[in-house]
């Protein structure tokens, strides 16, 4: 029984070491990464810890990258603004927002949406027609979710209007803990109307792809770094990068179980910057 024990033990133990050295070598294939803003860097006006000095090795290593976000509450200039105020050296290039690919699909379509949107996004749509609505494009909008609103969605797409979803996350992370997203409002309007909205940001491989190829690269050779197990993680792993779970913001005990057996979780940002430079310098030693 004892030598059993040790041979199992011995087993597990190659096995751990096996895994460890397989994502290894992944990680020194990258030429990207994609981060993730709310939740992962900060937590509405405050850094989430060490997480500026992270942002700053990264962007002085070899690699390339792009902030990739669904934050649907504040235009991109208001966003770089909360960032730069935070104490982040990050560029509007930089930033890959799901209000972008929302304004790129209604002028593709050609569409005049109802818009439940937050004001400080409204700027991302100027110029969109807005003298018949013919599609509903729903983001995050704590003051727009009342009764009339969501009536008027609702009969607009039961007569047949598109419902374009920017993002479905069920919640999100504040200050004050953590609150609805947008996702139970589509939800709600989907199973009242009995159609499906059309989701342009994450977890869409559409709006990962189109992140990197923004960076020229291809998925294989990049990494997604966010604190949402299903929508961060699990979205670009499905289109082909690689991915890492930070347990701070939206994240909850448990999450990790959604991720694909190669997923990784770590405790913070400065951990998976940890992880993803430490494995760029063994491969250049």
């Amino acid at each position: 029984m004892k030598c059993f024990v040790i041979s199992f033990v011995i087993v597990y133990i190659f096995i751990i070491c096996c895994r460890k050295n397989v994502i290894a070598m992944a990680f020194r294939q990258l030429l990207a990464v994609l981060v993730d803003l709310s939740g992962t860097i900060h937590i509405d006006d405050t850094e989430v810890s060490g997480s500026v000095q992270a942002v700053n090795r990264l962007k002085n290593s070899q690699l390339k990258v792009k902030f990739v976000t669904n934050t649907t509450k504040e235009s991109k200039r208001l966003l770089l603004e909360r960032l730069t105020k935070i104490g982040f050296s990050i560029n509007s290039e930089e930033i890959f927002t799901s209000l972008t690919a929302a304004r790129k699909l209604i002028d593709t379509k050609g569409l005049s949406p109802l818009m439940l949107l937050d004001d400080r996004a409204l700027e991302e749509f100027k110029e969109v027609p807005q003298e018949k609505f013919d599609s509903v494009l729903v983001g995050l909008a704590p003051d727009k979710f009342n009764y009339s609103n969501m009536n008027e969605a609702f009969r607009l797409v039961l007569d047949g209007a598109p419902l374009i979803a920017i993002h479905k996350a069920r919640y999100y992370k504040t200050k004050e803990g953590l609150a609805l997203g947008p996702g139970p409002f589509v939800s709600a309007l989907e199973y009242s109307t009995g159609r499906q909205a059309e989701i342009v940001g994450k977890p869409e491989s559409s709006f990962f792809l189109s992140a990197v190829e923004d960076l020229g690269v291809q998925p294989e050779h990049c990494v997604m770094i966010g604190d949402d197990a299903r929508d961060d993680i699990v979205g670009a792993m499905a289109s082909g990068m690689k991915g890492i779970l930070v347990k701070t913001g939206k994240y909850r005990d448990g999450d990790e179980m959604y991720l694909p057996e190669n997923g990784i979780t770590v405790n913070s940002f400065s951990e998976a910057v940890d992880i993803v430079l430490n494995d760029q310098s063994h491969d250049k030693t």
